[in-house]
């Protein structure tokens, strides 16, 4: 199976792991719907909706670039029916829009916990809320979170409760409309990576080239959301995967070629749980 012909409606997708998948996608023929902020250059940024859609038709997709901010209720809907008009359908959603901000509670401006609301939980139950009528026509409809397992742990609250209360919301969306949805033959997932990713978010939040360094690629995460767009949605829902060892179940044994650096230790994300089974290999 690949994703030639299927239409990706992907969040964020203008940089990073959002433009990953859709790059992904794209090799297989795909069409990928850019719904992200970034319409003019940013000068901490890389990429906006334009040049991600340039990229996209050059791996071979068809790219439809939309300034989307996933907190406009009206800006949802238009994108989402001008998917549908402009492909015919829609196959899958990928929530990957997301805000952070690793402060404590004192510290932590309302203004920025709204924010992270809004686009995490909120953005994410939105975006699929509107998907749904569109994904039931698809043949094969997948949903896709990228969240982290629900591991209710002091330790991956405590120290930044509004961004982790923010991204679980996201987990809890997987949750509940995996169940919702079941019936109507909708998959929902959610996916997420074992190591620090080398994005911008990275670099710039988390310490710079180091942390960039001690991460691995974005391909990671897109091979493993390519994995599963290819699982049968009436049977391959209400799962949290970390990347990697879902990859590993698929027969994937090489992981050295995401190192973005192989010399450098990797660097452990958040929310992983404890019991995360290792992987049989050091990579």
């Amino acid at each position: 199976m690949t994703l030639q012909g299927k239409t990706l409606f992907i969040t964020g997708a203008s940089r990073g792991i959002g433009l990953a998948i859709g790059l992904r996608a794209a090799q297989d023929g795909a069409n990928v719907v850019i719904a992200a902020k970034t319409a003019e250059p940013h000068p901490k940024l890389p990429g906006t909706i334009y040049t991600a859609a340039k990229e996209i038709e050059a791996a071979g997709g068809q790219a439809l670039p939309l300034v989307v901010d996933v907190r406009d209720e009206e800006g949802v809907k238009s994108a989402i029916d001008k998917t549908v008009e402009t492909f015919g359908g829609l196959d899958i959603v990928v929530n990957n829009a997301s805000a952070i901000s690793l402060t404590p509670t004192p510290v932590t401006d309302m203004k920025r916990f709204d924010l992270m609301h809004q686009i995490n939980t909120r953005g994410t139950y939105m975006v699929s809320k509107y998907a749904i009528p569109h994904l039931a026509k698809s043949a094969n409809p997948h949903i896709l979170m990228l969240s982290p397992p629900l591991d209710m742990s002091e330790k991956w609250f405590a120290p930044h409760l509004a961004y982790s209360l923010a991204k679980y919301g996201m987990s809890l969306c997987v949750l509940g409309l995996a169940g919702e949805l079941r019936g109507r033959g909708i998959a929902v997932n959610a996916l997420w990576p074992r190591t620090t990713i080398a994005t911008s978010a990275v670099k710039n939040l988390l310490g710079g080239d180091e942390i960039v360094q001690a991460s691995r690629t974005p391909e990671i995460l897109a091979d493993a959301a390519h994995a599963v767009f290819q699982k049968p949605s009436k049977s391959f829902t209400g799962h949290f995967l970390i990347d990697d060892v879902f990859l590993s179940g698929e027969g994937v044994t090489d992981f050295e070629k995401y190192r973005v650096d192989p010399t450098k230790p990797l660097m452990p994300d958040f929310f992983v749980p404890d019991d995360t089974p290792p992987l049989s290999r050091s990579s």
